[in-house]
C-alpha cells in the first residue's frame, strides 16, 4: 500500500501538460468492440481505469498492442464470448459501457452492475429503458450481473427522464448498428459525449447532434477501422487550474480546449484568480486574496460535479461564506470530514455545503474517499502548513496520469511512500 506525503506552503509555478480525457477514454475503449478491424487510439491517459478496460478486452480475446505510453492498437475481431469477467468489471462504473458496445455488435451482452466511486446510488433504469426501446430484453441476475439480449436492434425514439451521461453513451453504442433511425432526447452534452460520437463517426457511423439536447443516429451495417486521438481531460485541467489558484501560484495549463473549461474559469475569476486564455492553453495565477463565491453543480455546460470537491477545498480558504450545492449526486460530500481534520470549517446539510473560510489549513493524516475527493485533498495538502499524508491513493491514480510527477514539476513538495500493512491484514 502507498500514500502521498505533501509538505505545503509552496506556490505552484511553471507549466503542466494535460493528458487525454479519462471520461472519453473509458467510453471509446469499449466502443472499439464495434469495429470490424484494428483501431489505433492515441492520447490515451496512462491511468488505472484505462488499464483495467484494456485488460478486460484482452481477457475477452481481443488483441491489445502498446505502441507507446499513450497509444494503443486494439483489434476486437477475435472476441468469442460477449461477457465481461465479473471480478474485473465490478470495481469500475465505466464497465457498463460494454453492455451497449457488445449489444451493438453481437445483439447480446452480459456485464456486472457498475462499481467505481461510492457517492450515491447509480441507477441504470434509463439504460434499461433505452435498450428495451431498441428491442432488447434485459434481465438482472442474482449476483449482480446484467444480461441484455435482442433478436434484432431496431431504431427507436427514446426520451431520457433524467439527463444521464452513462445512458447517453450506452444507447449511442447500441444504436449505431441498429436498423433505421434512433432519436435520443434529453441527452447529456458533455465533451466526452461529443468525442465518442466523433470516434464512432470516424469508423463510419452516422451520428448527428452530439453536444445538443437531441442526438440522431442512422444505423449502419458495418463499422470500419480508425486512427483517433482522444480530447484533453477537462477535469484534470480544472484540477490544476484550481491548484494554481489555491496556492497563489502562476501556472500555464497546456494541451486543453478552453471552451470546455468555461464554467470552471468563470468561478475561478469570481474567487479572485486571473485566467488568460490562449488557443490550446490557459494561464492561471492569483496574487490577491481568495474571495467567497457560490456554485451549483449541473450537467454540461454547467459546473461539473467532478470539480466540486476541488472547488470546495479552495473555498475553504476564501474570505467569507461560500455555498456549494451538489446538483448531480446524492452523497458527494463524504470527503468533508477529511478536510475538517485539516482545519476546514464546512457544514453539510444534504446536498448543500456551507463553507466558512479559514486563514490556513493544517497538515494532517487523511484518506481519499474517492477519485476527485483525493485530488481535492492533494490541493488542501499543497496549501496547508506542515505535512499532509494521504492514504488510499489508488482512488487518485484511477483518474490522474503521473499526478505526483506533474505536481513536482510545478514545485510541489510531494513524494510517494510505502505504508507497511498491519499485522492483522497480513495474517488474513
Amino acid at each position: 500500500m502507498e500514500k502521498y506525503v505533501l509538505t505545503g506552503g509552496v506556490r505552484l509555478q511553471g507549466e503542466v501538460v494535460i493528458s487525454g480525457a479519462k471520461n472519453a477514454a473509458v467510453a471509446i475503449i469499449p466502443a472499439a468492440i464495434l469495429a470490424e478491424g484494428p483501431c489505433v487510439i492515441e492520447n490515451i491517459p496512462n491511468i488505472k481505469d484505462v488499464a483495467v478496460l484494456f485488460k478486460i478486452l484482452y481477457e475477452m480475446g481481443a488483441s491489445v498492442k502498446v505502441i507507446n505510453k499513450n497509444t494503443i492498437k486494439v483489434d476486437t475481431r477475435n472476441i468469442a464470448v460477449p461477457e465481461v469477467p465479473y471480478e474485473m468489471a465490478r470495481h469500475m462504473r465505466a464497465s457498463y459501457y460494454f453492455l451497449g458496445a457488445m449489444l451493438g455488435r453481437y445483439n447480446r451482452a452480459r456485464v456486472s452492475m457498475p462499481g467505481g466511486c461510492d457517492f450515491g446510488v447509480r441507477p441504470i433504469d434509463q439504460h434499461i429503458k433505452g435498450f428495451e426501446a431498441l428491442g432488447a430484453k434485459v434481465s438482472l441476475e442474482q449476483g449482480g450481473m446484467i444480461e441484455v439480449v435482442a433478436d434484432n436492434l431496431i431504431g427507436s425514439h427514446i426520451y431520457f427522464d433524467v439527463v444521464s451521461v452513462g445512458a447517453t453513451i450506452n444507447l449511442m453504442l447500441a444504436a449505431v448498428k441498429a436498423k433505421g433511425l434512433t432519436v435520443l432526447e434529453n441527452v447529456a452534452k458533455e465533451p466526452h459525449i461529443v468525442d465518442l460520437a466523433n470516434f464512432l463517426n470516424s469508423m463510419g457511423a452516422d451520428i448527428r447532434g452530439a453536444g445538443t439536447d437531441v442526438i440522431k443516429i442512422h444505423g449502419v451495417p458495418h463499422l470500419g477501422t480508425t486512427n483517433y486521438s482522444i480530447i484533453p481531460d477537462q477535469i484534470e485541467a480544472g484540477t490544476y487550474m484550481i491548484a494554481a489558484a489555491a496556492t497563489g501560484g502562476d501556472v500555464l495549463v497546456k494541451n486543453v480546449i478552453p471552451k470546455h473549461l468555461e464554467s470552471i474559469t468563470a468561478k475561478l475569476i469570481k474567487a479572485g484568480a486571473q485566467v488568460d486564455e490562449f488557443d490550446d492553453c490557459l494561464r492561471v495565477r492569483r496574487s490577491g486574496p481568495l474571495e467567497r463565491t457560490s456554485l451549483k453543480t449541473m450537467p454540461h455546460p454547467g459546473f461539473p460535479t467532478d470539480m466540486q470537491p476541488q472547488m470546495t477545498t479552495m473555498l475553504a480558504m476564501a474570505n467569507g461564506t461560500s455555498v456549494v450545492t451538489e446538483g448531480v449526486w446524492d452523497n458527494r460530500f463524504r470527503y468533508v470530514d477529511e478536510l475538517r481534520r485539516m482545519g476546514a470549517n464546512i457544514q453539510v446539510d444534504g446536498k448543500v455545503a456551507v463553507i466558512e473560510g479559514v486563514p490556513q489549513l493544517h497538515g494532517a493524516p487523511v484518506r481519499a474517499t474517492d477519485l476527485r475527493a483525493g485530488a481535492a485533498l492533494m490541493i488542501a495538502g499543497l496549501c496547508a502548513d506542515g505535512v499532509t499524508e494521504i492514504e488510499d491513493i489508488y482512488h487518485i491514480e484511477r483518474g490522474y496520469e503521473d499526478i505526483e510527477v506533474k505536481l513536482r514539476g510545478l514545485g510541489a513538495d510531494i513524494r510517494k511512500v510505502m505504508v507497511p500493512e498491519p499485522a492483522l491484514a497480513k495474517a488474513l
